[in-house]
């Protein structure tokens, strides 16, 4: 009776090599970028004549998002929608050129697992030694160089997450309160999550994440075609006729392994021991793989030590490899890059076109209009406004579209509003309509400051008497 199989595949541990390239230089100048804007942001400073001095800060109590210059409130959450689409977009296009290279350069799974790496072979060593380490016995050495490790990622961890909650308030004011026990019960909740999920996903979990996890390796496959740039293995080049093998004696010369029908692949194995997802090139195209070539400069180091031409692993297409030229100009990326510049013209229109004032003017519906003593009709509205400008404006309303009406706020007598304050106004107009008038009459509220700072803008509405 054969033994039950288990549910679950047991972990190997990948230990990846370092390698030095061309790919590898990419990705760590795209990582330095990256870790530079994320933890300088929050510590970045901008004059405001009003606001908070902190270039970037997401004001929940506020409901206001600071952005250098650009300040964004609730009513705006439309933008976040045009730019969820764009990101959406900017993968499938890309995607569809370039395969999985968000994966291997831009994905925080990959930008956080690099630097746990980094400090992974700085305390153990490059990968023999790893390899050494983790098969020996509980010793001295290894309990030292495995707390060092895991003691410096958690420091990793709870940077990354304490740089995360200064984004939500002022950065200096939140960091003497978190370290004085006096910030929020939120900021060291936050904290610890933030902690403990960037020290499971790139220390411990790593390449699981991208292979079970992250649902992009299963449905990237629909987004490529013949013409996607992807990486591989040139098989005809590597294996020729009698497959690769290494080079041993009268096999060492190029023409001699042609002439024996023996491809460029040494068999040296560079290429999978440097794989962050613990995969052989060599097998073809794998959900697996995130594209990071970093088993291209793998193997064209391999190359250049032999005197042969790079491009056995390279940047290609399916229909390059079968002999053809790669399209890039094609009409689903051509519809991805239309789609995503008018995504972007929109929201840069809608930008720079927000008025100063964000205007909404409610019909007050119970009762829905009154008839005064002298016979005129009288409606009411709610106005609300809000200062979306960064200086203080003093709002004056008034009424055009329906001659001869009268407009009472109250005892409102002045609108003096500050950068991101709002008020409701409670308006009344009265009217004297035409006799035998039944359809609603429409007008506009004209919104004007009295300084001359902004140019007056109307809002429209309708005056009801039937």
């Amino acid at each position: 009776m054969s033994e039950p199989q288990p549910l679950y595949q047991a972990r190997i541990p990948i230990h990846p090599r370092s390698v030095k390239g061309r790919f590898r230089n990419l990705k760590t100048g795209i990582l330095l970028l990256a870790y530079a804007v994320y933890f300088v942001l929050p510590w970045m400073r901008w004059d405001r004549e009003y606001g908070p001095n902190q270039a970037v800060l997401f004001d929940i109590p506020g409901r206001q998002f600071h952005i250098f210059d650009l300040v964004v409130y609730p009513q705006d959450i439309f933008w976040l929608a045009g730019l969820l689409m764009l990101a959406a977009l900017l993968l499938f296009f890309v995607t569809g050129v370039l395969g999985r290279v968000f994966c291997g350069y831009f994905c925080f799974q990959t930008l956080w697992t690099d630097v746990f790496q980094f400090v992974e072979r700085k305390i153990q060593g490059e990968r023999p030694a790893r390899v050494r380490l983790s098969k020996q016995p509980w010793n001295a050495e290894k309990v030292l160089k495995l707390g060092t490790t895991h003691a410096l990622w958690l420091l990793v961890a709870f940077a990354t997450a304490f740089t995360f909650v200064l984004y939500w308030g002022n950065a200096p004011t939140i960091t003497a309160q978190f370290f004085t026990g006096e910030a929020v019960a939120a900021a060291y909740i936050t904290a610890g999550i933030l902690t403990a999920t960037t020290y499971i996903a790139a220390g411990l979990a790593r390449e699981q994440v991208c292979t079970f996890i992250c649902p992009y390796a299963r449905f990237q496959s629909v987004m490529f075609d013949q013409d996607t740039l992807i990486v591989s293995y040139d098989q005809e080049r590597g294996e020729g006729n009698a497959g690769r093998a290494k080079p041993l004696k009268n096999l060492q010369q190029r023409e001699d392994r042609q002439a024996a029908g023996v491809g460029d692949c040494i068999d040296c194995g560079y290429c999978v021991q440097v794989c962050p997802t613990g995969i052989d090139i060599r097998d073809g195209l794998q959900y697996q793989c995130i594209h990071c070539a970093l088993c291209v400069d793998a193997c064209d180091t391999i190359m250049d030590k032999q005197g042969w031409p790079r491009g056995l692993i390279r940047y290609s297409s399916e229909r390059e490899l079968e002999g053809g030229k790669t399209r890039f100009l094609k009409g689903k990326s051509i519809g991805y890059g239309v789609a995503i510049l008018v995504i972007i013209g929109a929201l840069a229109f809608s930008i720079l076109q927000r008025p100063p004032a964000d205007v909404h003017v409610n019909q007050v519906r119970q009762p829905l209009f009154v008839q005064m003593s002298d016979g005129w009709i009288q409606n009411r509205y709610e106005i609300g406004l809000n200062n979306v400008t960064d200086q203080p404006l003093e709002f004056e309303i008034g009424i055009a579209g329906l001659e001869g009406a009268e407009l009472d706020l109250g005892q409102v007598e002045e609108i003096r509003l500050d950068p991101g304050q709002r008020l409701t106004v409670l308006a009344r107009v009265r009217h004297d309509p035409a006799p035998g008038s039944d359809s609603p009459k429409q007008f506009s509220f004209v919104i004007s400051d009295r300084q001359g700072r902004i140019e007056p803008f109307e809002t429209g509405s309708q005056f009801s008497h039937r």
